[in-house]
């Protein structure tokens, strides 16, 4: 293995990280935008919706973890097989690859929730229109 191996991975780990850090932002966003309809009628979906929030920050900070150390092994594997150690920059990154497998993986379940979210967000909305569509039929 050359030195060009690992240096594939640099652009395709920077741009998986730049999209873990816009998950990340548009969860921030999410929280305060929950924080200003806190009231008593959206008490519930509130309460549903925060616990998701909880995994997807918690799999957010664990998908970045893992995609920074699978970075920052790709890195020491090129520093390794410049040196002309093969072995071990061989092996340093085959672990940055098992590192961007699980932060694939994480990123895979914090979709999942997501998911899950949008579909509470979907079952209030239809909740709240079928309610005030049996109101202004009365």
């Amino acid at each position: 293995m050359d030195l060009t191996t690992p240096a594939l991975l640099f652009p395709a780990i920077s741009l998986l990280l730049l999209a873990y850090t816009n998950r990340f932002l548009v969860l921030a966003q999410l929280i305060r935008q929950l924080k200003q309809m806190d009231t008593e009628e959206d008490h519930l979906l509130i309460a549903r919706q925060i616990s998701m929030l909880r995994q997807r920050i918690t799999l957010t900070k664990r998908m970045q973890a893992f995609g920074v150390l699978s970075f920052f092994l790709c890195t020491v594997s090129m520093f390794l097989l410049f040196l002309g150690a093969e072995l071990p920059g061989v092996i340093a990154f085959g672990i940055s690859l098992v590192l961007l497998s699980m932060s694939l993986l994480y990123s895979l379940y914090e979709i999942q929730i997501s998911t899950n979210a949008i579909n509470v967000e979907l079952a209030n909305f239809e909740a709240r229109k079928g309610a005030s569509a049996k109101t202004s039929g009365q």
